[in-house]
């Protein structure tokens, strides 16, 4: 098995309602209920999240929070990137779609001159833009946010 790293991001600034940040404990509870050891057994990293911008007021209500995205996208991105320089397959975990993003931008930050496929697995694509989003919240437009 290659050697695995788990990036957890308990962001909750991309979806327009609470809760994103507690996906990443119910996994872990539900891989103990399974007696799985993937989370002993793998490193991980705990990205710093911007969740404090949940109690400032939205400053663009199109891409709402975009600063914060654009931190979290930095900082989500550098991890995927460095762990695959490491050669560790990076495992990103959580709750905030926007996240999805980041993670596409570390892959190729890390791989500049491969190609990139995606597999998208979701209930709807989240391919909105600021331009054509009904709520302006991020989680459903983690592409128009790669900057890579």
């Amino acid at each position: 098995m290659k050697n695995i790293k788990i990036i957890e991001v308990p962001s909750e600034i991309g979806a327009g309602t609470r809760g994103a940040s507690l996906g990443i404990d119910a996994i872990k509870i539900a891989a103990l209920d399974f007696m799985s050891n993937f989370f002993i057994h793998f490193p991980s990293e705990k990205i710093p999240t911007e969740n404090k911008l949940l109690y400032e007021p939205i400053e663009s209500p199109y891409a709402k929070r975009i600063k914060g995205i654009n931190t979290i996208y930095e900082r989500v991105s550098k991890s995927v990137s460095d762990s695959m320089k490491n050669n560790f397959f990076p495992v990103v975990l959580s709750g905030d779609h926007s996240i999805a993003g980041a993670t596409i931008a570390g892959i190729k930050a890390a791989k500049p001159k491969s190609k990139l496929g995606v597999i998208w697995i979701d209930a709807h694509a989240d391919l909105h833009t600021p331009y054509t989003t009904p709520s302006g919240n991020l989680h459903g437009m983690p592409f128009s946010g790669i900057h890579q």
